[in-house]
């Protein structure tokens, strides 16, 4: 089922840590993506449905600049294939020696209208890269070229990113902290549920700064805590 414009537009307002509790409730507990940070912590969420890119090692004989001129690589057609408002995925096996792609090829992502990029490796021209109004994640930056290290191979595959499994389509969140990966079946779901607890929590943190007790309200286990809540979401419209 396709990421309807009503649940990214949801997921866009919730944090990866809102969204960690939601899965944690169905069972799933490793959702968010290791090592990975934003290049750029002042843009909003990134959301979108995951297209992804698998690496193996690169082995020598198969790996020179050369195969850059093959308008078949892998490399190159998954950057033109990557659907606008999608998110690419790559899969660096979590190896930030060499870089999964560099600002070229993120900025044709860009152009082309997706929605985010995120790697469990590193990016190269990563200064260049963060200044674009483009949502990026990475381990950390790497100058070599992937092929030094990586070889590409997948196209929209699954695959493991950072530790967590990722399958195309699945919906991939990022924000300030790092990324979140959605089983596509749950989204609306946990969009829903995401959006409500951080009303709740928007409505917890204004009463703990007037110096409300945590006990009773969070979770809340009073009724006089659900009351305050009702009286304070009509309030504020929420």
């Amino acid at each position: 089922m396709a990421l309807s414009n009503s649940t990214r537009d949801k997921l866009k307002t919730v944090s990866t840590a809102t969204l960690c509790s939601a899965l944690f409730k169905r069972g799933l507990r490793n959702q968010f993506i290791q090592n990975v940070h934003p290049l750029n912590v002042n843009l909003p969420n990134m959301v979108g449905e995951a297209f992804t890119l698998r690496y193996i090692p690169a082995r020598e004989d198969l790996n020179p600049m050369t195969v850059f001129q093959n308008p078949n690589h892998p490399q190159r057609v998954a950057i033109e294939q990557c659907p606008p408002g999608a998110v690419m995925v790559f899969d660096s096996r979590k190896d930030a020696r060499a870089a999964s792609a560099g600002s070229i090829l993120i900025t044709r992502l860009m152009v082309r209208g997706v929605a985010g990029a995120v790697t469990d490796g590193g990016f190269r021209d990563s200064p260049e890269i963060a200044a674009l109004p483009f949502p990026t994640y990475h381990q950390r930056p790497s100058a070599p070229t992937n092929l030094t290290l990586h070889q590409a191979l997948d196209i929209n595959v699954p695959i493991g990113c950072g530790d967590v499994a990722v399958f195309p389509g699945d919906v991939i969140v990022g924000d300030k902290e790092g990324v979140f990966v959605i089983p596509a079946h749950l989204a609306d779901e946990v969009a829903d549920d995401a959006v409500e607890m951080t009303a709740f929590e928007d409505f917890v943190t204004e009463e703990v700064l007037k110096g409300r007790p945590t006990i009773g309200l969070y979770p809340p286990t009073e009724q006089k805590s659900k009351d305050d809540f009702a009286v304070w979401r009509q309030a504020k419209g929420r």
